[in-house]
C-alpha cells in the first residue's frame, strides 16, 4: 500500500545493459505484492535472450501492464497518470544522459522524467565500470534532482552461496527503498 492506502504501483524499466538478471528477480518478487507496468528498451531483449536464454516475453508475463518503449499515447506517459516509483534495472549509460539531460526520446525516459518533475520516486540501477567523469556527473546531477543512485552492488557480509543469494541481496535492497517489507536478504549484524 502507498501513503494514500492505495495498492502501489511500481514502474520497472529494462535497459540495454548487463544486469538484466536483477530486473526478473524484481519483477518475480514484486508480482503479487504490487501493480507492476513494464517497458522494455529493444536492447534489453536481446539482453534478456543472451542473458537468461529466454524470450523477452517470458519476462513481459510477469508484470501487470506492458508498454512498447515508443508508446507515447500510453496512460504512463502523462504526468497526470498516478505512480509511486520507477526503477531502471538494469540502467545503461545512454539512458542514464538521456534521463539526466531531460531527452525524452523513448517511453523509459519519458516516465523518469516524470517521476522527477512530480517528485516521485526514482531509482536508477547503471550496471557498468569504470565509470569516466561523464557517467558521474549524469549521476550527480540525477542525485541533486532526488533519484536514488543504486548501482546493483551486493555486500558479502551476509556470506552468499549463490548468484541467487546476490542478486537477492540486491533486490531486497530495491524492496527497503520502495519501502516494501522482505526478508530477500539478511540484515547485518541480525541474529
Amino acid at each position: 500500500m502507498n501513503a494514500d492506502g492505495e495498492s502501489m504501483k511500481i514502474i520497472v524499466c529494462i535497459t540495454g545493459a548487463s544486469g538484466v538478471i536483477y530486473a526478473k528477480r524484481l519483477l518475480e518478487v514484486l508480482r503479487d505484492r504490487v501493480e507492476v507496468v513494464l517497458i522494455i528498451s529493444n536492447s534489453a531483449k536481446k539482453i534478456i535472450k543472451e542473458e537468461l536464454n529466454i524470450d523477452w516475453k517470458e519476462i513481459k508475463k510477469l508484470a501487470s501492464n506492458y508498454y512498447n518503449n515508443d508508446d507515447f499515447f500510453s496512460p504512463i506517459a502523462s504526468g497526470s497518470n498516478k505512480f509511486d516509483a520507477v526503477i531502471v534495472v538494469p540502467c545503461s549509460m545512454k539512458t542514464l544522459s538521456s534521463i539526466a539531460n531531460g531527452y525524452s526520446s523513448n517511453l523509459i525516459v519519458r516516465v523518469c522524467d516524470i517521476a522527477l518533475k512530480e517528485r516521485r520516486k526514482l531509482i536508477i540501477m547503471p550496471r557498468e565500470m569504470p565509470l569516466n567523469s561523464i557517467h558521474l556527473e549524469n549521476m550527480l546531477k540525477l542525485s541533486n534532482l532526488g533519484a536514488i543512485i543504486m548501482p546493483p552492488i551486493p555486500a558479502f557480509y551476509h556470506k552468499p552461496k549463490t548468484v541467487d543469494d546476490i542478486v537477492d541481496f540486491v533486490v531486497g535492497r530495491v524492496l527497503d527503498l520502495l519501502g516494501i517489507e522482505n526478508n530477500l536478504c539478511k540484515r547485518w549484524r541480525d541474529s
